[in-house]
């Protein structure tokens, strides 16, 4: 890769998510969240860790900021808590919950470091949970609320919106797996949150345009690439029917204004889609600005005749990660490829691509994760490839920024650049914080300049 290898302009970030990082889960009017509960149920999370004072990123967060600097990102996304802003996630507004994200922002840009806010990153308020949750259609008319609140309060400067992240997890892995909050395992509930989710979706959206924000709207989706392992016939079936569960139950509606077609009979005795309502799907598939997508899987699948339900298995892979994923950075080329060649020419960003590491001190203090920093060589290359095939990539935000509460692993499992010892809270880089500092030195990455600067 050289320095010619990608335009002027291209955004170069790293990205967090609020529960992970910021910690103070009880302070300054911030109310509870589906996290909150869940991670206090016995087994739900490894050695029952929670977020309750992550990376302490809430007081630390300036210096964190530094990190930023450090490393000569131009870019960085980070999430805004709902149960900040709005404690009972409707009615009362919390201003402490949106003077920090306004300090937050305005201390980005001032660096010349380009905010992308993420508005919901599976923090649902507990008060909404219960009142349904996402099985609820009023939760995503709630989330237009919220976001008209943050608008008023930021829309004049925040050059990116994303609306969702990975509504894929939000439905399935908290719906339907119970391995994220809320915990239900349950297939009609989970499909029902699909929609909701998707429907929360459009009306972000409809709020960011109604309240004239300045910045860009988007959503990001965590996508796969999945291929039958073989050529049989019921091979093949098997994976299409794992590409509508992982891929096109989302970005159908978004693209395209309807569910896929072999949804309704994939879900046949689950659900009937009543919850579709008129207009649902013209809201949803109403215009972005950009996309966004999250990679970590490609898999081949079989069909699975032990299973008369679903009738696929995914093939493990030979050399799995610690969380049983491999690493596969053509996947990411082929998603990308994917998406605009049968979805949208709409510019792209990577927001999330990353690997988790049992990473350690050494007794030097070095943390050598030699191996993340080829993951993240390997993918950027793969993204570059798909770039010159033709797809308008606009960004890559590698996760993540430090090692942080990784939801059901707790802090069993470290994604980060920067090591976060967390009985001291010290920040110390790794190997690949510095290789991924010195390949933005190389290209002489420029700072950008703010949407608004901040007076």
């Amino acid at each position: 890769m050289t320095e010619k290898d990608f335009p002027p302009g291209f955004r170069w970030g790293t990205a967090t998510a609020a529960y992970q990082i910021e910690g103070a889960v009880a302070e300054d009017g911030r109310g509870p969240t589906i996290w909150d509960d869940f991670v206090r149920r016995p087994g739900a999370v490894r050695r029952g860790d929670t977020g309750d004072i992550a990376c302490d990123h809430y007081h630390r967060w300036h210096d964190d900021f530094d990190l930023l600097d450090e490393l000569g990102v131009n870019a960085y996304r980070f999430s805004i808590a709902w149960s900040r802003i709005l404690p009972d996630g409707a009615g009362r507004i919390n201003g402490a919950g949106l003077d920090f994200y306004e300090r937050l922002t305005d201390d980005l840009l001032q660096r010349g470091i380009s905010p992308m806010v993420t508005l919901y990153h599976w923090d649902l308020p507990s008060a909404l949970q219960a009142r349904g949750g996402w099985a609820a259609r009023e939760t995503a008319d709630r989330f237009g609320e919220y976001v008209r609140v943050v608008a008023d309060r930021l829309g004049d400067r925040v050059p990116q919106w994303l609306t969702l992240n990975e509504p894929y997890c939000s439905a399935f892995v908290g719906h339907l797996d119970g391995l994220h909050a809320p915990g239900i395992r349950d297939e009609a509930t989970a499909v029902t949150a699909v929609h909701h989710l998707l429907l929360a979706h459009a009306r972000g959206v409809e709020a960011l345009r109604a309240a004239n924000v300045v910045g860009e709207v988007g959503i990001t989706l965590n996508l796969t690439s999945v291929r039958p392992a073989s050529a049989d016939s019921d091979d093949v079936a098997a994976a299409q029917r794992v590409d509508l569960f992982e891929n096109r139950l989302f970005l159908d509606p978004l693209f395209r204004g309807r569910y896929p077609d072999d949804a309704r009979s994939f879900y046949a005795g689950v659900t009937d889609f009543a919850f579709v309502r008129d207009g649902d799907l013209r809201a949803i598939s109403a215009p972005l600005d950009f996309m966004g997508v999250n990679y970590y899987e490609r898999h081949a699948v079989e069909a699975n005749p032990a299973d008369p339900v679903r009738g696929w298995h995914r093939v493990p892979p030979e050399s799995p990660t610690i969380t049983g994923i491999a690493v596969e950075p053509q996947g990411l080329r082929e998603v990308l490829e994917r998406v605009t060649r049968e979805y949208t020419p709409l510019p792209v960003y990577v927001t999330e691509t990353g690997l988790a590491l049992f990473d350690y001190a050494d007794p030097s203090g070095a943390i050598n994760d030699a191996e993340r920093e080829e993951y993240f060589r390997a993918h950027i290359d793969a993204a570059r490839q798909a770039m010159h095939a033709g797809v308008p990539l606009a960004g890559f935000y590698p996760w993540s920024l430090m090692d942080n509460f990784e939801w059901a692993w707790g802090y069993g499992c470290r994604y980060g650049m920067y090591y976060v010892d967390y009985a001291t809270q010290q920040r110390i880089p790794k190997r690949s914080a510095l290789w991924y500092r010195d390949f933005l030195a190389a290209r002489e990455v420029p700072r950008l300049t703010p949407v608004r600067a901040a007076e």
